[in-house]
């Protein structure tokens, strides 16, 4: 019965939180992948989010499914702009190629651009972080094939500290990108 404590401790320290806001980091994790891309460059859309994970406030999702939230707990930057310089920066680490966020930084065209579409972004009430939705890689400088894929990646949430959450979801976020990663390997 870990995963409901869990949830009681999160829901405890959402509920204890007043004054003035705290704010949560995400870390980053190293992924142990090293792939050869099949493009030279590669450019990180600005990741789209529901709502609710688009919020500065930290969401969890009750047992009842309901999303509640604490303007007590923020995130320490802008959800969309941690989320895509994550995913940019692990896409970095895993391949030998060029890889950028939107706005393209660099002079010209980047080989392909990558689209990510969030449609869950949560911490469940039974202590798993869930990441799901779809993202599309398209050809933007080079000839190269569109593609889409639907993603759906659970990280489990250790322990009843915000903190917790923000390690999961980093470790989802690893893992959407080692997903992303082998796409565009060769």
């Amino acid at each position: 019965m870990m995963k409901p404590m869990i949830f009681v401790g999160l829901t405890a320290v959402l509920a204890a939180c007043s004054g003035s806001a705290s704010r949560l980091d995400m870390s980053q994790v190293q992924s142990e992948l090293n792939l050869r891309a099949a493009v030279g460059s590669a450019m990180v859309r600005t990741v789209s989010l529901p709502t609710y994970a688009a919020a500065e406030e930290l969401s969890i999702e009750t047992p009842e499914g309901l999303i509640v939230s604490n303007a007590d707990i923020l995130w320490a930057d802008d959800p969309s702009r941690a989320v895509t310089l994550m995913l940019t920066r692990n896409l970095g680490n895993i391949l030998n190629a060029k890889i950028g966020p939107d706005p393209w930084p660099f002079v010209g065209l980047p080989d392909v651009s990558i689209d990510v579409r969030v449609t869950r972004m949560i911490a469940g009430a039974d202590g798993v972080f869930n990441l799901e939705g779809q993202y599309f890689v398209g050809g933007d400088g080079i000839d190269y094939p569109n593609s889409t894929h639907i993603f759906a990646v659970q990280a489990p949430i250790t322990a009843s500290a915000p903190a917790a959450i923000a390690d999961a979801q980093v470790r989802a976020l690893l893992a959407l990108s080692e997903q992303i990663a082998h796409k565009i390997a060769r």
